[in-house]
């Protein structure tokens, strides 16, 4: 992203994370969503860095960072083990507290990351997503075409990771390959990372636990909110914003929730980096 951030590669309980640290201030952990890597954001990373310690990792199996075996249950994929690798990732660079924001599969990392570890977390920012619980159980005929990757990623391997193995580009592609913001480089970024069969079968997996061990968890977790003050942002022409009333849902999840709108679709960072770093900014503040 810059060279004012240090990499680092950090051995957690489960997985090794590979991670992009810089900046100087309160500790602030960004999390990305599929099928990217911490590359998603490199268009506010460097400047929240003025205020701000943050902190970019990959998520485990994405990017640059381990994919562990599934484990019984998907358990090593659950949002469970995903978030306790970032509470590892933080306390090894020194930050017992810290904010988080999430995007995408990094907002469901969050989420549970806020429930799972409410002492270490002191604010949280949750990027175009309602509850997956919510998402599943009300799940429609336009969810199922806009989300139907939610529903072919999770069937018995190895159905999803030979088809995407066999054209890993035109599967990107289907994703992000028209979309404003995510150029060329980029692209080609996330291509490379996403073209190890590995990290294929490793997204499938954690697509697998959001759809059975994370569902849980969640069940499990009904009667409890988030505690700290929550942001949720989506984009106006994305479909989370169309399908849900996003604030009211997440007020049955927190205590203390504000958010909107941006003009953009589903890929906040990368189509609205001015907009979403205005809102870190004022909300992290605070």
């Amino acid at each position: 992203m810059t060279a004012a951030f240090d990499q680092h590669s950090i051995q957690t309980s489960g997985a090794t994370i590979n991670v992009l640290a810089g900046g100087d201030g309160p500790p602030v952990l960004l999390l990305h969503g599929y099928p990217q890597t911490h590359l998603e954001w490199r268009n506010i990373a460097p400047q929240l860095a003025n205020e701000f310690t943050v902190v970019t990792p990959d998520l485990r199996g994405y990017g640059d960072s381990s994919k562990p075996e599934s484990g019984v249950d998907h358990v090593n994929y659950s949002k469970r083990s995903m978030a306790l690798d970032q509470v590892d990732v933080m306390a090894a660079l020194g930050h017992d507290t810290f904010a988080v924001v999430g995007h995408d599969r990094g907002a469901r990392v969050g989420h549970r990351l806020a429930l799972d570890h409410p002492d270490r977390v002191t604010k949280l920012v949750l990027l175009d997503i309602c509850p997956t619980r919510d998402m599943y159980n009300s799940a429609n005929r336009a969810f199922a075409t806009f989300y139907f990757h939610w529903f072919f990623l999770i069937q018995p391997a190895p159905l999803p990771e030979t088809l995407i193995g066999t054209h890993p580009d035109a599967w990107l592609r289907q994703f992000m390959g028209a979309v404003p913001g995510i150029e060329p480089t980029a692209f080609a970024e996330y291509l490379r990372c996403f073209s190890d069969p590995a990290a294929i079968h490793a997204s499938c997996e954690e697509y697998r636990a959001a759809a059975t061990i994370d569902l849980a968890h969640d069940e499990a977790d009904l009667d409890r909110q988030i505690a700290c003050p929550l942001l949720v942002l989506w984009g106006e022409r994305g479909l989370v914003g169309q399908l849900y009333d996003v604030l009211a849902v997440w007020r049955e999840r927190a205590i203390s929730v504000s958010g909107r709108a941006l003009p953009c679709g589903h890929w906040v960072p990368e189509e609205a980096p001015l907009e979403t770093l205005t809102e870190l900014r004022s909300f992290l503040k605070e």
